[in-house]
């Protein structure tokens, strides 16, 4: 065993209302969810830890994690769709709330305020967190059907849920609102992860790449312990091209939606981004930063409500 590692007693780089700026307490999460123990062991340091790279053991962690911290009572996904990393997915969700704050005083809370998750998965984190931290409500959408039949089983499998997400197919591939957002239907946000890389061949690189600078350059054996289907992973384009086509339809619905959101994974897309924001003559462009572990991770928000209509908006529904 290696000498013990020192910890920071808090992930400073989290949010500042993250559940999860601790270690993780494994005895608390065993407690709400006894299935955990199977996959806790000393890591090479003497520490308690889960093999990152068992997709077992990683599920087990998460299915911990929402019912320990946000009081998920079901919780399960398909083989091979994306098992997301929730301290980061929360990130998202604090600093909307941020967001919708403004230079307010408090952060609007309630199921009044809606949100529309452009791609909610079957793993419905987003609206999971934002229900639980700020009792939000939803609409998710996705293209994929199995998606689909996975977060609307999660829905239906957590009573908190059931009045407060409403799961809609989006029938066109290279759609976004439309056909998602009812005419006269406004929302407070939109957020979205896209699918960042171009191609299969792409997100596997990266992917070979990630897992080789986590096992170190001695080891060659890949397995992918987040997985992932095509329309999470990659898109043609990548994530700029999809940000572009996001950000191009967006105007239609400007008047419906005060802030739009998306991720964005790579600094390279932020300059071309901001170009179509101008160009679609966005009022209002915010860039949040967001650090994970030893990841920068980012958010691009973007307005078509002047200043009196934001105010007015706020006044009305907040």
């Amino acid at each position: 065993m290696q000498k013990k590692k020192e910890h920071p007693k808090v992930k400073s780089q989290l949010h500042p209302r993250s559940q999860h700026r601790e270690r993780y307490n494994f005895d608390a999460l065993i407690k709400s969810s006894p299935e955990l123990a199977a996959y806790v062991a000393p890591n090479k340091y003497g520490d308690e830890s889960v093999d990152f790279f068992n997709p077992k053991a990683v599920l087990a962690l998460n299915k911990a994690l929402l019912k320990h911290h946000y009081g998920i009572e079901f919780w399960e996904i398909p083989e091979h769709y994306l098992c997301p990393p929730i301290p980061g997915r929360a990130d998202y969700i604090h600093n909307i709330a941020d967001l919708l704050k403004g230079n307010g005083s408090k952060i609007p809370k309630g199921n009044h305020i809606k949100g529309l998750d452009i791609g909610v998965g079957a793993s419905c984190i987003y609206p999971i967190i934002g229900n639980s931290e700020y009792g939000w409500s939803f609409i998710g959408s996705d293209t994929n059907e199995t998606a689909i039949t996975s977060a609307k089983a999660i829905e239906q499998g957590n009573s908190n849920l059931k009045s407060n997400l409403e799961i809609r197919r989006q029938e066109q591939s290279n759609a976004f609102f439309k056909g998602i957002l009812k005419p006269e239907e406004n929302v407070d946000f939109t957020m979205c992860n896209p699918p960042f890389h171009a191609s299969l061949h792409e997100a596997q690189k990266a992917s070979h790449k990630k897992i080789k600078n986590l096992r170190g350059r001695g080891q060659n054996k890949t397995i992918l312990n987040f997985g992932g289907q095509q329309n999470e992973l990659w898109t043609k384009g990548g994530e700029a091209r999809f940000v572009k086509d996001m950000i191009y339809e967006s105007r239609n619905f400007g008047k419906q939606c005060l802030w739009f959101t998306s991720l964005i994974s790579k600094q390279v897309t932020l300059k071309p981004t901001y170009k179509i924001l101008e160009k679609v003559n966005a009022t209002d462009v915010k860039t949040i930063e967001m650090g994970q572990g030893q990841k920068v991770s980012r958010f691009i928000a973007w307005t078509f409500l002047s200043e009196k209509e934001q105010t007015e908006w706020i006044n009305k529904r907040f």
